[in-house]
């Protein structure tokens, strides 16, 4: 993922934030978000595999998707690639 983003200044400063390590790195904290998920899914008698399911069709539409704020002179672009 690309993060861009324009300083007031004009300066453009360029970040790239590598998708799999970070996840690696949070797996704990997505272990629980799991967790609180399927309590989620259970309480709100949802079914959980569709719920993964939409989950999954969401982060495969990702690649690709362009976020643009630009407010003033301040700009902020995501592109995931």
């Amino acid at each position: 993922m690309t993060i861009r983003h324009r300083r007031e200044s004009g300066r453009l400063l360029r970040l790239y934030v590598p998708v799999i390590p970070v996840c690696l790195v949070l797996a704990p904290l997505l272990v629980l978000a799991l967790i609180a998920g399927l309590i989620a899914c259970r309480v709100h008698k949802v079914d959980p595999v569709g719920a993964l399911r939409g989950a999954g069709r969401l982060l495969w539409a990702l690649p690709g998707t362009r976020i643009e704020i630009e407010q003033g002179r301040t700009a902020f672009s995501v592109s995931v690639r």
